[in-house]
């Protein structure tokens, strides 16, 4: 493309144009909002036929027909006209139905398409989202029992500490995501449907179109309900239903943000060590100025749009606190830029990270060298109760142990060199007795603790029970646009 076409000419939002997944981005489009306006028209025209309104047979199939056949010029004419969307709709649906026309809408008020079509989404949404959580859980569990055994460098503070393994740290990162996987699964069961609640929620405008019958206004709701494909609904709403609900929704997304920006840190961080690095394609840049550089672009990403996501939960919270009385209409242009940006974003994140753990590339020479560097300080303790063992006195081991580690800073911090302090024990007379057990008390394995049985016991006990009802849905590889 050239450029020229009026797609260029206004601002597109990189969620949908640059990183969305189609699924998602169709999920909050026009057309499955106004398509499932349609879809929630006919509900209630059947519900309502069924509980003895005078609707035909002829009207519904009517409906039915034209569902999918959204004139939108004709709508956004209409609101143009109107000032007011639900209605625009109701007589771009109502051009096409002529003799369904009185009876579309009847009763309702425009939440009754507003709010359901955004719980419907709300829900898809999830069920878009939990799937590909799934399989981010899914690749760390391989990479986590792949690595066990492979013993690390730890950080506290950032500054070497003891020894832990690969596994063990990859387990960091999916105990984090299985809290979001049970918290996006709660926010998913925990939604309910609005239903036919009337303008304030009181169901008057039914109860009065079914004579003041109460039975026949409860069985409508709950039929509704049902064939939008939910098990239960709101009992009690003001015009709309709860924007807790939205807190509560996003709120879990928020928190999957905050997993994932710090699993990609610490990937940020271990790339720079040389230790692991994401992906990188063969024909990849990853700088337009240092040929040689592996910039972790991918993780920078996921972090990038997490801290976009975290923020995002300030809009809801906002939202609920002010709504007055029944309801206030400040709440409706800011949830249509929250919600639907709270969804695409943890797609994006999560379609990213599954790349990145799809990927991960692991040095073990270099992580190696690394515990090589630090271990002779870790293992002081150890030469000491040696000595100790062989006849040899605490403190005057300990005296020495220090002396000798100072030295060996020394050497590593003011002059650049290598850490000696092992050469400088095998030196040292003083600890000729424990020369020969040298070896097995530097072993990097004998300072991981339990981490492998760790690793192990926790992918088998939490991890796997919580993957196994998306076991057919792991396959889907992500192929990410660079």
């Amino acid at each position: 493309m050239d450029g020229s076409g009026d797609e260029f000419m206004k601002y597109r939002s990189p969620l949908v144009s640059r990183y969305a997944s189609k699924e998602m981005a169709y999920n909050f489009s026009d057309r499955k909002k106004f398509t499932t306006w349609r879809k929630l028209w006919i509900y209630l025209a059947k519900a309502e036929k069924a509980l003895a309104l005078p609707i035909t047979d002829a009207q519904v199939a009517e409906m039915e027909s034209h569902r999918e056949d959204i004139d939108f010029a004709m709508a956004a004419e209409e609101e143009r006209r109107l000032r007011h969307d639900v209605m625009a709709h109701v007589h771009t649906f109502a051009h096409c139905c002529p003799s369904a026309a009185p009876i579309i809408h009847l009763g309702a008020t425009s939440c009754y398409v507003g709010d359901n079509t955004d719980l419907i989404m709300l829900r898809d949404g999830f069920d878009i989202l939990l799937p590909k959580l799934a399989r981010v859980a899914d690749r760390l569990v391989n990479f986590a029992e792949k690595y066990a055994d492979l013993p690390t460098l730890g950080f506290t503070h950032y500054q070497p500490a003891q020894l832990t393994t690969v596994g063990k740290r990859a387990c960091l990162w999916l105990q984090d995501l299985t809290m979001d996987m049970r918290n996006l699964q709660r926010a998913r069961d925990d939604l309910r449907f609005r239903g036919v609640k009337g303008t304030t929620g009181t169901q008057a405008s039914f109860l009065q179109l079914f004579q003041g019958d109460h039975d026949k206004v409860d069985e409508l709701d709950r039929m509704v309900t049902e064939m939008a494909g939910f098990k239960k609904a709101y009992l009690v709403t003001g015009q709309t239903y709860s924007r807790k609900v939205d807190v509560d929704s996003l709120a879990s997304l928020a928190s999957l943000g905050a997993s994932i920006h710090k699993i990609c840190t610490d990937i940020r961080l271990l790339a720079n060590l040389k230790e692991i690095e994401e992906p990188f394609e063969k024909e990849q840049i990853g700088s337009s100025a240092m040929p040689y550089k592996r910039n972790p672009m991918r993780a920078e990403r996921c972090c990038s749009l997490a801290r976009h996501l975290m923020a995002l939960i300030s809009d809801p919270l906002q939202t609920a606190a002010v709504q007055w009385l029944e309801r206030t209409l400040d709440d409706s242009a800011n949830r249509r830029i929250s919600l639907p940006e709270s969804f695409l974003t943890a797609d994006i994140i999560l379609s990213t990270l599954q790349n990145i753990t799809e990927g991960l590339v692991v040095y073990p020479k270099v992580i190696e060298r690394h515990i090589r560097h630090e271990l002779p300080f870790m293992a002081t303790e150890n030469l000491i109760m040696a000595m100790v063992k062989a006849g040899g006195n605490r403190q005057d081991c300990h005296e020495k142990i220090r002396v000798l580690s100072q030295q060996a800073a020394a050497v590593v911090k003011q002059e650049g060199g290598d850490n000696d302090l092992l050469a400088r024990v095998q030196a040292d007379p003083y600890f000729t007795p424990i020369l020969g057990q040298l070896d097995s008390l530097l072993d990097p394995t004998t300072f991981i603790g339990r981490a492998p049985q760790q690793v192990r016991h926790f992918l088998d006990e939490e991890v796997r029970p919580l993957l196994e009802p998306y076991r057919a849905k792991m396959d889907v590889q992500i192929e990410l646009e660079l």
